[in-house]
């Protein structure tokens, strides 16, 4: 059976395809030609892969795979962190659009050996700093879903292709949210998990002091949970040995979740407004719960909102900072700096400001949050939140006015840090994005495991998820409450309407 029509493609995860491979009903081959057939038709409009590779997979899918539970199945990468060794990896960024690594990344060494074929990198925001995926560099990515919102971010690029059908599943990353928000605003599954579950080697030890985890967005959760199984652990000289589990993920999704004691939250940490469609979206959820047989009242674990967003910020400019002294290093001073937009360059300087003590102190309120979240899960099994506090937001809506740009320009000419951190300009540009993601970094930093599910739409269309967070290594309990409400609320047949953005 050649793969020639929608229905035969589209009605099958990255499983199902690898399992008409696995039958001979369809060659590799045949299912990489249809997925570079969907890229070429829809990525003009929805800018969603700036990197294409299909060269690279028309040779893999034609030569020996890998016999990995994904066999012959069509794979995008993100643009960052996940090196191809030969192929650009521009971090969303122009100042790195003619870097290329000289290694493969060790999850995409595991990548492979699931049998996936690769048919390129996905747009993401600068260094995947934002909530949205609108790198200079690049262009905005368009939301499948309504092509005038953003799909999210950091991981954008991968959600729009997934959500639009291009690929059942492509790769991702979560050092705030980034698996999570663009899950929620494109209709996907999404789950980040714990801190050092999937490798981040041979680059880094970790990401973001540890507080990003890597893994994939998918339409079904047995995706998702296989694709864990097939990337998990450690390897060679990781800072962490995380429990592994007691029996492969993908046998979890099958599995009674049992009696879950669940506590609901919809009230934003940071004090500000959270859209009734988000609140909705919980309320919902928790009356389904109830339906199910699972306990679920409100209840929050005992956590300093502000000071989870001062702790998160901190880190978030000290790393941006960091990331622009390796980039010169590695591509050299003269244009470097140039090529940045002049909000990375803005967060550098906010970076450099920013003292060791004042690092330290805040690196250690994660401790905090941990412990937090420790007592919290006495009495609960799960937390459950609104991924969001706002539906997607229109594609420019969170860019800087005009005078904001002018004004962070000057002082960047200038190497005004301090000046800049007084004017708040980026503080209001940061104050902005975590308004409407104020609930994704309390995992990050906890580094506890956490998902995304696509189980509330809005009265216009779009999909608005819902968050639950486990305790530390808990992967297992997620993916059983994720199969069980699958099958109560199926997702995988509610797609957008392609043809408004070939429009």
């Amino acid at each position: 059976m050649q793969v020639t029509t929608p229905d035969d493609y589209d009605r099958h995860d990255g499983l199902g395809l690898a399992e008409l491979v696995a039958r001979g009903e369809v060659t590799p081959a045949e299912l990489c030609e249809e997925a570079i057939r969907r890229a070429e038709s829809l990525n003009p409009r929805l800018n969603a892969i700036v990197t294409p590779m299909y060269d690279i997979g028309r040779k893999t899918a034609s030569g020996p795979l890998e016999d990995g539970p994904f066999r012959g199945v069509p794979f995008l990468l993100k643009d960052i962190l996940h090196a191809w060794a030969g192929v650009p990896m521009s971090h969303g960024s122009a100042a790195l659009r003619d870097y290329v690594p000289d290694y493969d990344s060790e999850i995409v060494r595991r990548f492979r050996a699931a049998g996936l074929v690769v048919l390129g990198k996905t747009n993401t925001p600068e260094f995947a700093l934002m909530g949205v995926t609108e790198p200079e560099a690049f262009g905005p990515t368009r939301n499948p879903w309504n092509p005038e919102y953003t799909p999210g971010g950091s991981s954008g690029g991968s959600a729009a292709a997934v959500a639009a059908g291009i690929v059942p599943l492509a790769s991702a990353t979560d050092g705030g949210g980034s698996i999570r928000i663009p899950a929620a605003c494109c209709g996907l599954f999404g789950l980040r998990p714990s801190r050092g579950r999937v490798p981040v080697g041979p680059a880094q030890a970790e990401v973001w002091d540890g507080a990003s985890s890597d893994h994939v967005l998918t339409r079904t959760v047995r995706d998702s949970a296989a694709m864990l199984d097939a990337i998990r652990g450690p390897d060679d000289g990781a800072p962490y040995r995380v429990a592994p589990p007691e029996r492969p993920y993908l046998e979890e999704v099958r599995r009674d979740p049992g009696h879950l004691r669940i506590g609901f939250n919809t009230t934003s940490p940071l004090g500000l407004d959270v859209h009734p469609e988000c609140v909705r979206a919980v309320e919902e959820t928790a009356q389904l719960l109830e339906d199910l047989g699972h306990r679920a009242e409100p209840a929050a674990p005992d956590v300093d909102g502000p000071g989870l967003a001062k702790s998160y910020m901190t880190m978030y400019f000290g790393q941006v900072a960091a990331d622009i002294r390796e980039l010169i290093e590695r591509v050299g001073r003269g244009p470097t700096l140039g090529g940045l937009e002049p909000a990375t360059r803005a967060l550098g300087l906010l970076g450099q400001t920013v003292s060791a003590g004042d690092y330290v102190a805040a690196k250690r309120r994660w401790n905090d949050f941990g412990r937090a979240m420790g007592t919290f899960y006495r009495s609960y099994d799960l937390y459950l939140t609104p991924t969001l506090a706002q539906p997607p937001a229109r594609i420019g809506e969170l860019q800087p006015s005009t005078a904001e740009r002018f004004a962070t320009r000057v002082i960047n000419a200038l190497g005004l840090g301090r000046v800049l951190l007084a004017s708040g300009v980026v503080d209001k540009l940061a104050s902005e994005g975590l308004s409407r993601t104020p609930f994704t970094q309390l995992a990050n930093l906890a580094g506890l495991p956490a998902m995304s599910l696509p189980l509330h739409w809005t009265a216009d269309g779009l999909p608005c998820g819902v968050q639950f967070i486990a305790p530390m290594a808990d992967e297992a309990t997620l993916f059983r409450l994720a199969g069980q409400l699958e099958q109560a609320r199926p997702w995988f047949d509610r797609r957008p309407d392609m043809s408004r953005a070939n429009g």
